[in-house]
């Protein structure tokens, strides 16, 4: 795999790292919500499950976070150490010279 096109897939998974955390933070959120409504209900079996679940997906998204952070750093490295916007300049240019 040519160096842009690795750059191009760190990129990626960065992305879906970023959309996996947003997920998993509605859900924590939602959770939340249902928490809340609850109070006033009072369903026993909601009481008894929300707030392990709730712990779970906390879980679930500090680790998410954790590996995005991780994985990043180690895009901006690889982007810096290889001079991928060198390279994406060079690419443009043969491209506009037709000449991929």
């Amino acid at each position: 795999m040519d160096t842009l096109k690795k750059f191009a897939a760190m990129e990626k998974i960065v992305h879906e790292l970023e959309d996996l955390k947003n997920s998993q933070q509605a859900i924590v959120q939602k959770l939340g919500k249902i928490e809340v409504d609850n109070i006033d209900l009072g369903d026993k079996r909601l009481e008894k499950d929300l707030p392990d679940m709730h712990q779970r997906i906390s879980d679930n998204l500090d680790a998410i976070a954790d590996i995005l952070e991780y994985f990043a750093g180690n895009t901006d490295k690889f982007s810096t150490t290889n001079n991928v916007d060198k390279l994406k300049e060079d690419q443009a240019i043969r491209e506009a010279a037709g000449n991929e």
